[in-house]
């Protein structure tokens, strides 16, 4: 666990933990499903992950890419690093769909499609929609 971890609520915010990564939810749901893959080390540059880091990826986004398939069925998907604010190696993780998605009666527009995701029109969940959200999706990932 590091900083960036816990701010994005780690750990009521997990979906799947891997040796390297963590899947979390985004409190903040710039669009339905939006997620954060995070490093679990404490680099602060991409390259200081270890190369087995790097090969775990691949398993993370393959699970990541499934579950949200069939949890929100996007047409694009959107990883951003930014790392402006937040120091740790970390994905912002945001599915990307023309029309507005609908879950427990809340809708998820995106506001941003066609073009890059609006970051700042993200919804911020409380802590029982987390839960509710989290119970959803984390089974998706297997």
């Amino acid at each position: 666990m590091n900083p960036t971890m816990v701010k994005f609520g780690f750990p009521a915010t997990l979906l799947k933990d891997y040796d390297h990564w963590a899947v979390l939810l985004r409190p903040s749901q710039v669009t339905l499903g939006s997620l954060v893959l995070a490093a679990k080390s404490d680099a602060t540059a991409y390259h200081q992950l270890s190369r087995e880091a790097f090969a775990e990826q691949a398993d993370a986004v393959a699970d990541i890419e499934r579950a949200l398939g069939a949890f929100v069925r996007f047409e694009k998907i959107n990883y951003l690093m930014l790392m402006m604010v937040d120091p740790n190696v970390h994905f912002h993780v945001i599915p990307r769909y023309s029309d507005t998605r609908s879950r427990n009666s809340i809708d998820f527009p995106d506001a941003g499609w066609p073009g890059p995701p609006d970051l700042k029109s993200g919804r911020q969940l409380s802590e029982d929609e987390i839960a509710l959200l989290i119970g959803e999706l984390a089974p998706l990932f297997g």
